[in-house]
């Protein structure tokens, strides 16, 4: 079934003198297997939905539709316990999700928080580890020991040892080098393959471009442009005049139509560009 929000508002703190408006009536659909990406400006609401995603925060208006579950202003703890398990959230800077004395119980930690019994925890935490890149002989190792990569990837790996349906990433490769920051998007194209739903929010619109079929824009709390990458990439002046930007080779092929230089439309990878120029 996947997520629906339904005309969802939210407001921090409200009722008092410091509450503050971050999302305004927002409808959007995120399809089961799809990769769908939200981007937007600081401060455009898209860690709040994020949060709303995974049940941390229930909208002061409209709901979120996840699979049979509904959530509205009126859900309590016990009636959304259920989403965090099919939901899984990567915050940005995941590291510092990580507490356990070993990486082996850190990643086993949250299966036995459901019920898993330790047995089938560990062995779940051992395959999910394997998955991130994480060698056997780290395991028993203290994961404040790592370094901030691996950190990340055991973060990681405690997240997928819940077994969710939906993995959504709060810019995952944030602080990481060019070389790590490949390696943790190659992970997430194959799960992705395997048939898991990904939502990623980041800044990066090459990733966008690369890895995302469905992008959602948000401005100050509201849904302003939504489709393909490729659809919504088209309009570069308005991504700029919103801060956003466009993918590297979408603005180069645009100052290249300003000189002259035909195109069918903007690519938005560098595959894409490669094929108009050369077929």
């Amino acid at each position: 079934m996947g997520i629906a929000l339904n005309q969802v508002s939210y407001t921090y703190q409200a009722g008092t003198p410091f509450e503050s408006p971050a999302l305004f009536e927002v409808d959007l659909d995120i399809k089961d297997g799809s990769y769908t990406a939200l981007i937007g400006h600081t401060g455009s609401g898209k860690s709040t939905i994020l949060q709303l995603l995974n049940g941390l925060l229930v909208p002061s208006q409209g709901s979120v539709q996840i699979d049979d579950v509904t959530i509205t202003a009126k859900s309590v703890n016990k009636d959304i316990k259920q989403v965090r398990k099919k939901v899984g959230l990567v915050f940005q800077f995941a590291e510092s999700q990580v507490f356990d004395e070993t990486v082996l119980k850190d990643v086993a930690f949250g299966p036995q928080n459901f019920g898993v019994s330790r047995e089938d925890a560990e062995a779940l935490a051992r395959e999910k580890l394997k998955l991130v890149g994480i060698s056997e002989d780290l395991f028993e190792r203290s994961p404040f020991e790592l370094s901030g990569g691996q950190m990340r990837r055991v973060a990681i790996a405690g997240i997928l040892a819940m077994e969710p349906n939906i993995l959504v990433l709060d810019e995952p490769t944030a602080g990481l080098d060019p070389a790590g920051r490949k390696e943790l998007m190659a992970i997430f194209r194959e799960l992705h393959r395997s048939g898991m739903t990904i939502v990623l929010v980041t800044h990066l619109m090459d990733d966008v471009a690369n890895f995302a079929d469905t992008v959602y824009v948000l401005d100050k709390g509201r849904l302003v442009k939504s489709g393909s990458p490729a659809q919504v990439f088209q309009d570069v002046d308005f991504m700029e005049e919103i801060q956003l930007g466009v993918p590297k080779i979408t603005k180069f092929a645009q100052e290249l139509a300003n000189k002259g230089m035909s195109f069918p439309h903007y690519p938005i990878t560098i595959e894409e560009f490669k094929e108009m120029l050369y077929g």
